[in-house]
């Protein structure tokens, strides 16, 4: 994976393949401190205890349609190399915490990359899950609940392609106000 968002991805992809109705990612991006800290948490079918000590290993996966199971493994190396660390706590039928912690000034910290394309897109892509997405850099919050913009849209489907675009837009926006209040001015 060439960016944290595409990690993201995967793991929400993980979760929506877990039946999960609710799906919450946190991204705390805290420069004074060094860190960075990505949180996913859904209320999906969870895993045992067993597929979670085996979950970091590229041969373990649920899927029967291939054999290995990179997204996983790959966030947990990317992690390490930067000196943070991956987490998974799960609950079988209760759901499911990721937590991957990353050092930014490390040169082998990935980019954050199109975080916006890719909350945008997977909501749009399922509508009928619920999204809850907080993201602070520095300090300073953004939080879009899919909960909240379907009561705003009401009849319109959050699933409608000119929709998506709208969102897409809302949240960059949204980001680059919250970058520019954290360090007085745009990157």
């Amino acid at each position: 994976m060439k960016d944290i968002a595409l990690h993201i991805l995967d793991i929400i992809q993980n979760s929506i393949v877990a039946k999960a109705t609710l799906i919450e990612i946190s991204i705390d991006e805290d420069f004074v401190n060094d860190s960075i800290l990505v949180t996913i948490k859904d209320n999906g079918c969870g895993m045992s205890k067993k597929m979670i000590e085996k979950v970091s290993d590229p041969y373990t996966t649920s899927r029967t349609t291939r054999k290995v199971g990179l997204g996983i493994p790959l966030l947990k190396q990317n992690a390490d190399r930067t000196g943070g660390y991956l987490s998974i706590k799960s609950e079988l039928e209760i759901g499911t915490t990721l937590i991957a912690s990353f050092k930014p000034s490390n040169i082998d910290c990935l980019p954050m990359g199109d975080i916006a394309g890719v909350i945008s897109l997977t909501v749009s892509g399922n509508p009928s899950i619920d999204f809850i997405y907080n993201h602070k850099i520095n300090g300073n919050l953004y939080t879009f609940s899919t909960i909240e913009v379907k009561k705003v849209l009401g009849d319109v489907s959050i699933g409608d392609p000119s929709i998506s675009v709208y969102l897409k837009e809302m949240i960059q926006t949204n980001l680059e106000e919250i970058q520019i209040d954290s360090i007085g001015y745009k990157t």
